[in-house]
């Protein structure tokens, strides 16, 4: 797929798309992603219902990346994401690490505040969160 930089913006790029299967296609066939507030989901199969399932309910999202470091097989991603949640908006700083194998995702593990997207949901329509 590519440098693991690369991979991985395009990852985040592809968020916007809302496109389980397209996003499980980033994984090694055994992928994990832990959504740190959950615990880690691990195969293809399991990723995509796990993914769809909570992206239901997305409008939109737009990834922006705000430092990007790596060295070897890991990636560090900064990134404030930025969605619309029906008609909340939910801006969400997280931070993803990466293992890399092969060009593709070993391991994802994000990490953030689950009360900052939660709070987010509580307020008016259009406010941002």
């Amino acid at each position: 797929m590519g440098d693991n930089e690369t991979v991985i913006r395009n990852f985040i790029q592809a968020w916007s798309r809302l496109d389980p299967d397209e996003l499980v296609e980033f994984f090694t066939p055994d992928g994990v992603y832990h959504n740190m507030p959950a615990q880690p989901v691990a195969g293809r199969e399991n990723l995509r219902a796990f993914i769809a399932g909570f992206i239901g309910s997305w409008t939109s999202t737009e990834w922006d990346v705000l430092t990007l470091i790596s060295k070897g097989d890991v990636v560090v991603a900064e990134r404030l994401d930025r969605t619309l949640v029906g008609d909340k908006a939910v801006n969400l700083p997280c931070c993803g690490v990466f293992e890399m194998q092969g060009g593709r995702i070993k391991v994802w593990r994000d990490y953030f505040d689950m009360q900052t997207y939660l709070k987010a949901l509580t307020r008016a329509p259009g406010q941002a969160g």
